[in-house]
């Protein structure tokens, strides 16, 4: 999560779209999954899957990704008088020092967030005759365990933002949202909910969004202290339809358009995470809401 400096409500509908944009280039670029992510309007959610920072990479893969973020030539390209593809074919000097230049920023979520903040914060200085730091601090991060338990709940968290805030009633309605953008068939967004809702049971992708729909509302109907939660009766309507949206709601929808340095999961993963680092976890019990939002939730973390 990163948030806007000073607590600012800076990114209106245009800025969200745009940070949309670029947090899906910046993901592909890295080689990180997207699972999913919510853009508010003084700061932002993702939930990202990496592979290890070794994952081969090769020269082929490297242009198509360094083409994702740098189109053409400009004077932010890190290598504005060089072609990429023509350097990298002679296999020379000056191909190894842009080799070890991009798999340096693969598969690594610092650089990752790095990219994203710091493209947009150049564009929206840009587009505003503005300058200095759009964003408050360093992003916040926590290391979430890869079991499907888990992760569900942090992503419908990160989808219920607008809910609690009481800016909507369905996460489907909040535009910038992986929920939303997957209900309304953008192939990556759906590609992260579906592979995070793979049981087995559930093959289809309308299946697999259906199954989470029924998470949101099943998570959304709990009593926190926020703005707003999900009243029961339309978690019943939900379960009552399987979480499955008729053609008609489908249109509709498209037409209309963690605590810093924590680890989450099992004791066991907590301590074999710490230990790598060389130090002990101090079990506690840490309220994973939004600041922002002013949503608290309790769970069972390790400090380190």
């Amino acid at each position: 999560m990163s948030r806007c400096v000073q607590g600012r409500r800076l990114l209106n509908k245009p800025e969200q779209e745009v940070l949309r944009q670029q947090l899906f280039q910046a993901a592909a670029f890295s080689g990180l999954e997207v699972v999913t992510y919510c853009i508010m309007s003084n700061h932002f959610h993702v939930l990202v899957r990496a592979p290890a920072h070794n994952t081969c990479v090769d020269d082929a893969e490297l242009i198509r990704r360094y083409q994702i973020l740098y189109p053409k030539s400009t004077r932010f390209s890190p290598f504005p008088t060089v072609s990429i593809p023509e350097a990298l074919k002679q296999n020379g000097a000056q191909a190894e020092i842009i080799r070890t230049y991009l798999l340096r920023r693969m598969h690594d979520v610092s650089e990752f967030m790095r990219t994203l903040k710091l493209r947009f914060s150049l564009w929206y200085n840009r587009m505003h005759d503005s300058f200095g730091t759009l964003w408050a601090n360093r992003f916040h991060s926590v290391l979430i365990e890869d079991r499907p338990s888990i992760v569900r709940t942090v992503a419908a968290y990160i989808d219920l933002n607008p809910v609690r805030a009481g800016m909507v009633k369905d996460p489907k309605a909040y535009r910038f949202c992986g929920y939303a953008d997957a209900v309304n068939g953008h192939a990556v967004a759906q590609n992260g909910i579906c592979r995070m809702m793979g049981d087995g049971q559930t093959q289809t992708t309308a299946e697999r969004l259906a199954a989470y729909r029924c998470l949101l509302f099943g998570e959304g109907a709990k009593e926190l202290r926020a703005k707003a939660n999900i009243d029961q009766a339309a978690v019943r309507a939900v379960f009552k339809r399987e979480g499955k949206l008729g053609p008609g709601a489908m249109l509709k929808s498209r037409l209309k358009h963690f605590t810093e340095g924590a680890v989450i999961g099992s004791s066991l993963f907590v301590r074999s995470y710490l230990k790598g680092k060389g130090r002990s976890p101090t079990p506690i019990f840490q309220s994973m809401g939004c600041e922002c939002c002013g949503i608290p939730s309790q769970s069972k973390l390790g400090r380190h």
